[in-house]
C-alpha cells in the first residue's frame, strides 16, 4: 500500500463506561484519567455517558471546553467529571455531550466525545424507530468534526431485535455518514465479529474498514468477556465478544490497535473492555 501525506501519527478511543452504574465509581473514574494522562489520545468516544436525572444544571459558562450539541449537563455528568480530573494535570479536552434516554429510572444516559483539538462542528441524529426520551430503545449518533475529519460516538442495538433491528439502524448511520469523506465510527456496536452473515458484514459490506484489520499490531480484540445486560439469552461466542470497534471509511496505516482497560492494559472500568488505536496520518492512494 502507499499512503498519501497527512497528519502526524493520532491515538483514537473508544469505551462503553457505564459510568455511575459502576461500583467503585469514583475510584474507576480516578483510573480512566490516569490511563488517558498516559496514553494521550486525540479522540475519546464514550458510550453510556450517565448523570443524574434530578441532577443541579451547570451553566455552559463554567465548564472549560464545552461546546453544546443539545440537552444540558448536570454536576454529576460522567463526561465533565472526567475532563476535569484530566485538567487538574494540566492537560486539556474539547468535548460536547448529548443525552439520549432515561437510563434505570434515575440518569440521563448518552454519548459523549472528547478532543484535545479545537472542535469545529457538531453533530447528532437519531437512528432508531423511536425516538423517545422514555424508552430505553431509543438510539441516537453524536459526531464532531476536528482535524479535517469526523469522529462518531456510536451505541447501536442487537441485529435480531425484530422491534427496531440492527439492519435498520445502521442503514439509517450510513446514509448520513457514508457522505463524509473521511471519518470514523466509534463504539459499542452490539455485534460480534465473530458471527457471520449479521451486523459485523454488513458493515463492512457497506465499505467500512475495521481498525482492527488494518493493524499492523494487535490482540485479540474481546471487549466483553462475561454476561452483561442486553447479551443474557443471546448467541455470545464463547471466547468472548468483540462488539466494540473502530471503523474507518478510508483505508488507513494503522500502527495498532489494542484493548484497554482489561486488568492486563490498565485495571477494569466498566463491564466492557475500551480499544486504543494508533493510527499514522495519509490515506492509501
Amino acid at each position: 500500500m502507499i499512503f498519501c501525506k497527512g497528519a502526524s501519527e493520532i491515538k483514537l478511543m473508544t469505551l462503553n463506561t457505564h459510568s455511575h452504574i459502576e461500583d467503585n465509581y469514583q475510584e474507576k473514574l480516578h483510573v480512566f484519567a490516569e490511563a488517558v494522562l498516559a496514553e494521550m489520545p486525540d479522540i475519546i468516544a464514550m458510550q453510556e455517558v450517565n448523570q443524574s436525572s434530578d441532577g443541579e444544571i451547570i451553566s455552559s459558562s463554567a465548564m472549560d471546553g464545552y461546546i453544546s450539541s443539545g440537552g444540558v449537563i448536570k454536576t454529576d455528568n460522567h463526561a465533565l467529571n472526567a475532563v476535569n480530573l484530566i485538567s487538574e494535570a494540566g492537560v486539556n479536552y474539547n468535548w460536547t455531550y448529548l443525552p439520549i434516554k432515561n437510563g434505570y429510572g434515575c440518569f440521563d444516559e448518552g454519548l459523549a466525545v472528547l478532543s484535545r483539538t479545537p472542535i469545529d462542528e457538531t453533530e447528532s441524529f437519531t437512528v432508531s424507530f423511536t425516538d423517545s426520551y422514555s424508552d430505553w430503545k431509543t438510539r441516537k449518533i453524536l459526531g464532531i468534526r476536528t482535524m479535517n475529519e469526523w469522529f462518531y460516538s456510536v451505541h447501536l442495538g442487537w441485529w435480531d431485535d425484530e422491534a427496531d433491528p440492527f439492519e435498520k439502524q445502521w442503514k439509517r448511520l450510513n446514509s448520513i455518514v457514508s457522505k463524509r469523506k473521511r471519518a470514523w465510527l466509534m463504539g459499542d456496536f452490539n455485534n460480534p465479529a465473530q458471527i457471520r452473515n449479521e451486523g459485523y458484514d454488513l458493515i463492512k459490506e457497506s465499505g467500512w474498514h475495521d481498525s482492527f484489520e488494518l493493524a499492523q499490531s494487535r490482540d485479540s480484540g474481546v471487549t466483553v468477556n462475561k454476561p452483561i445486560d442486553g447479551w443474557h439469552g443471546r448467541n455470545c461466542p464463547g471466547n468472548g465478544l468483540r462488539i466494540d470497534y473502530i471503523f474507518t471509511n478510508t483505508v488507513r496505516n494503522i500502527l495498532s490497535s489494542q484493548v484497554i482497560f482489561n486488568e492486563k492494559n490498565y485495571p477494569v472500568v466498566s463491564d466492557h473492555y475500551g480499544i486504543i488505536t494508533e493510527v499514522k496520518g495519509g490515506v492509501e492512494l
